[in-house]
């Protein structure tokens, strides 16, 4: 084994393939209410990203290795909140929450029952509030 060897990938297994998760794309305001209506009978979860943040992808890399959740279980919207930053703002005032990227926005019968930002964000926690 020559010292190239050490750099190279080739007795390491290659990586399973993530899952993909089941984003609804929230570009509206008028969404907003769907969310609300939908929540009185179905966990919503919001997560607000920021495509040009790098702390905001590591944060989404993390979330999406680590959740675990049957797809029916919950309604997934992605919020590319320098896009629809109209959106993100209505959610501040919608779900009384202070805007932070990025943030996880959880909804059960129209009110947030939970949020969390940057490195506080946590998939696990989604299991807990089904």
């Amino acid at each position: 084994m020559g010292l190239f060897g050490l750099f190279k990938g080739g007795d390491k297994a290659p990586k399973a393939e993530k899952k993909a998760l089941p984003w609804q794309k929230l570009e509206t305001v008028a969404q907003l209410d769907t969310i609300a209506e939908r929540s009185k009978t179905k966990t919503q979860v919001i997560f607000k990203h920021s495509t040009r943040c790098g702390i905001s992808k590591m944060v989404m890399n993390q979330f999406v290795s680590t959740y675990a959740v049957e797809d029916t279980a919950l309604d997934l919207y992605y919020l590319d909140l320098l896009s629809y930053r109209d959106v993100s703002d209505a959610i501040g005032q919608k779900f009384q929450v202070f805007h932070q990227s990025p943030q996880l926005i959880v909804v059960k019968k129209g009110v947030t029952v939970h949020h969390a930002s940057h490195h506080e964000i946590n998939a696990g926690v989604l299991e807990t509030l089904i």
